[in-house]
């Protein structure tokens, strides 16, 4: 089947067909062979130049990039079969759409601006991924570097379209050099030296950069953070088991390690089980535990997940995430984060960045949302805050950036809460919905990346794990092992100095988008003028007599 597709006979070219797809997920975190990623897209664009139907390339094109996703990413089966199959087979076919303008360009333009357009193609899918509906930017080239924070500490000019960018260039660049006619042989020379160049500088630069960042991880400080691992199983005994029991056991893992220097205790995603309505969280009983907590401790801020509703009367609302109650009234449902010190005054952020299929669609796509509840997805979509929230107090040095989950993998929304003012980045998840999985750990690598985009210190509480600390270089500190229930303590000096990506956000991708439209444009013209030339009439034959 394979070596019909790509129109090739020989054994040595069929294993090349499936090549791009190993690689890329050898690559990909937590796989220690990163450097794959380098030379991953190179049979990608050999596959691409040898096979003549368009056709059988994008047949070949999407087995791959569905192998990929596969591999990648299929723990999220665990959670939600609906979110799996959507996400695998719906990211595959939209990766598609960058080669195949690339391919489209090529015939039009010329192979030299068909690179160019492949780079800002892909850039601009990536960005497009980050910012619409359905956006999953799990597999954002950039991300393969998160096991690898020595790196790309220059990510804190460029976030990860940076290092998309990086694997785009070095691997053009080396196939060009292998692949242009043989008489251009000094043409290719100097190719292959601008590919070792390409992949060397940023490496070069990336070492230099931390040597002069390495005191932003060892400043002095007195005021700490404690972190809590509650590990609470989460499909059966996070809700078969009395909310305070829990409850309490959260406040126990936090006084084992709070002194007096303690200013901040985190715990995690929907840490507390209880579904309150938001303008009776000071009436609940069960918040009345977690008040109590903190006015015995009262120089702490506490963070945690929580499951809220707002209700809002008769009043009509638009919107896919409004729901009805039997009364009549309407109201959303969110996923939340609450902090509170000890006045009992309380902040509440609602996740934004929701999970496609699991947490949200597209009202356009409301009509699937009753497959999706059966595969164990959402009927409807949880409702969202419209921006970034900083949880500040007054009297509270640490002004923290409320991350949920899978909000953490979107670099330019984390500089949102930078520039809003936080000098810490809190990310609480529950990442136990995918069992002992690579899902967790490719999860937590990503948290490194925010760390070295904004040089802020990062605590992490994951129910399950891993719950740790991550300094400003992107260096996880004291992990907790998976399915163990622990709480750790921290000291962490706070730093208020932006960076330039933090400033700027995802500047590349606002570069990349223009140029890409410029450059399909300009095919697209060209289709039309050749469409215009006349056909060249063949010169009649002249017969002798």
């Amino acid at each position: 089947m394979l070596i019909y597709l790509a129109g090739v006979k020989s054994i040595k070219d069929n294993l090349v067909l499936v090549l791009p797809g190993l690689l890329l997920f050898a690559a990909w975190p937590v796989s220690p062979f990163t450097f794959l990623i380098f030379i991953a897209l190179i049979p990608l664009l050999w596959i691409e130049a040898n096979t003549n139907n368009t056709g059988r390339f994008f047949g070949l094109l999407l087995l791959n990039l569905l192998f990929w996703n596969l591999a990648t990413t299929w723990w999220i089966w665990n959670a939600s079969p609906g979110g799996a199959i959507g996400a695998i087979i719906a990211n595959s076919l939209l990766m598609c759409f960058p080669w195949m303008g690339y391919r489209f360009t090529k015939q039009k333009m010329g192979q030299t601006i068909a690179f160019a357009a492949l780079i800002v193609y892909w850039l601009t899918w990536e960005y497009i991924h980050h910012n619409w509906d359905l956006s999953w930017p799990w597999l954002t080239l950039g991300n393969v570097f998160a096991t690898q924070p020595k790196w790309i500490q220059w990510y804190e000019y460029t976030g990860t379209t940076g290092g998309s960018l990086w694997v785009l260039l070095v691997n053009i660049l080396i196939f060009a050099s292998l692949f242009h006619p043989a008489q251009k042989v000094r043409k290719n020379q100097a190719v292959l030296l601008s590919a070792i160049l390409v992949l060397l500088v940023p490496l070069l630069l990336s070492f230099y950069i931390a040597s002069e960042n390495t005191g932003m991880a060892e400043g002095p400080a007195k005021q700490n953070v404690v972190v809590v691992q509650p590990n609470v199983e989460p499909y059966t005994e996070k809700f078969s088991t009395d909310p305070a029991i829990l409850i309490q056991k959260m406040v126990a893992l936090s006084e084992s390690k709070i002194d007096n220097n303690t200013r901040l205790v985190i715990w995690p995603e929907t840490a507390i089980p209880v579904q309150v309505w938001e303008n009776e969280i000071q009436q609940n009983q069960y918040y009345q535990q977690v008040f109590g907590f903190v006015r015995k401790h009262p120089q702490i801020q506490l963070l945690t997940g929580i499951d809220s509703y707002k209700n809002y009367g008769s009043v009509s609302k638009p919107g896919f995430s409004i729901r009805t109650l039997k009364n009549g009234d309407k109201y959303e449902a969110f996923n939340s984060a609450f902090a509170t010190d000890s006045s009992n005054n309380f902040l509440v952020y609602h996740k934004s960045k929701l999970v496609p299929g699991v947490e949200t669609l597209p009202s356009w796509l409301g009509f699937m949302s009753s497959i999706f509840d059966d595969l164990g997805g959402t009927t409807g979509s949880l409702g969202k805050s419209d921006s970034a929230m900083v949880f500040s107090f007054a009297s509270n040095p640490f002004h923290t950036a409320p991350i949920i989950c899978y909000e953490s993998i979107y670099s330019d929304y984390v500089t949102d809460y930078v520039k809003r003012g936080a000098n810490l980045i809190t990310v609480i998840t529950n990442d136990g919905w995918w069992g002992k999985t690579p899902g967790y750990k490719q999860h937590l690598s990503m948290s490194s990346l925010r760390a070295i985009e904004n040089r802020r210190w990062v605590a992490r509480s994951a129910n399950t794990g891993i719950s740790c600390f991550i300094n400003p270089l992107g260096e996880v500190i004291d992990p907790q092992p998976w399915d163990t229930a622990s709480s750790i303590k921290m000291a962490i000096p706070i730093s208020e100095k932006l960076t330039f990506y933090s400033k700027t956000g995802d500047w590349i991708s606002r570069l990349a988008w223009p140029l890409a439209i410029f450059i399909l444009v300009l095919s697209v013209i060209k289709v039309f003028q050749q469409k215009k030339e006349p056909k060249k009439q063949p010169i009649p034959m002249m017969s002798s007599k």
